[in-house]
């Protein structure tokens, strides 16, 4: 075992706890290691640092300091597979024979040190120091994500204006969801349409022959009921879909007229402040929703528009398709 100096304990002690540990170790002549998976070393180091803390905080001269640490030392391993009578035996020869002359009452304090520390704890020391222990150790490496950094108070919500914000932003999206859902499914009926009059009119054009009345007839009757069952398909789903945005339009509206009251209230002496607050605050609701309003009737007229398309369209089919039908009878009437 390494001699340890007065002017290394010295420097033992001018360093911080886990930085003096490390030098301490290395001036003990021992090689680094790992204080988790090595314990035995560990504990040895730390009963060194203890000896050399208790010594020092007893007042001792550096020269005892590095005296006590390595009587620590000396009876760490000495002391392998001894029972713990010649141990105390040991310990009284040691400190019998210590090389720095100390005053009595130091002499006894550092006797009692031993004996309430190394030799109270004996049977642990020869357990953990003098017996390989079986090693059943599991080592992970997890990387620790610390929570994001809170904004500053002023930029918070209140819990039931957050709340409020949420809602109103829940039926807006469900409205404009209903919205884009309805003039999806219209445009796919409406091409389903255009394909089965194009289909009609395909089979038409294919017929070489000299069509009969009755089955001309039979064409423009199928062109108009698919026509008619193409409307009816859209104008249902259009009904369904407009009940069901007008629902959403009535939450939305009540909880426009039903705001959370503004958290801290605001400074009012006499409330004619509050009280005119709230009246432009409902003339500002009032705005909104009638700005609503206005949209959702503009969006109606756009859509009746498209219907008198539609319908136009339906009766330039039906007139085509009579005027076909005249043409071939006026055909067979030369014939």
């Amino acid at each position: 075992m390494a001699k340890l100096s007065a002017e290394g304990v010295e420097e033992v002690f001018q360093l911080p706890q886990k930085t003096g540990r490390q030098h301490l170790r290395d001036l003990l002549g021992w090689d680094e290691f790992d204080e988790v998976r090595d314990l035995r070393q560990s504990i040895s180091l730390d009963i060194h640092y203890r000896s050399l803390v208790f010594a020092t905080e007893k007042g001792l001269s550096w020269v005892a300091v590095a005296e006590v640490g390595r009587l620590a030392g000396e009876l760490l391993e000495e002391t392998i597979g001894l029972p713990v009578s010649q141990a105390i035996q040991l310990l009284q020869e040691k400190l019998a024979a210590f090389r720095v002359t100390l005053p009595d009452f130091h002499l006894r304090a550092v006797c009692d040190y031993f004996h309430n520390t190394f030799i109270k704890h004996y049977g642990l020391h020869q357990f953990v120091l003098a017996q390989e222990r079986d090693r059943c150790q599991t080592f992970a490496s997890l990387e620790v994500y610390a929570p994001p950094k809170p904004l500053p108070l002023r930029r918070g919500t209140e819990i039931r204006a957050w709340k409020y914000q949420q809602q109103l932003a829940a039926v807006s999206a469900a409205e404009e969801e209903k919205q884009a859902e309805m003039e999806r499914i219209r445009a796919t009926l409406c091409k389903e349409r255009e394909n089965m009059l194009e289909e009609v009119y395909r089979s038409v054009r294919t017929q070489t022959a000299t069509l009969e009345k009755e089955t001309l007839m039979s064409l423009v009757r199928e062109a108009i009921k698919a026509q008619v069952q193409s409307l009816h398909d859209i104008i249902q789903n259009e009904i369904q879909a407009t009940f069901e945005i007008l629902q959403l339009r009535l939450q939305k509206k009540a909880l426009l007229l039903n705001p959370p009251a503004p958290y801290p209230p605001p400074y009012s002496p006499d409330g004619r402040k509050t009280s005119k607050q709230k009246k432009l605050k409902d003339l500002i609701l009032e705005a909104q929703i009638k700005e609503k309003e206005k949209e959702e009737r503009e969006r109606e007229k756009e859509r009746e528009k498209e219907r008198e398309k539609e319908k136009k369209a339906e009766k330039k089919a039906q007139k085509a398709a009579q005027k076909a039908a005249k043409d071939e009878k006026s055909k067979k009437k030369k014939k």
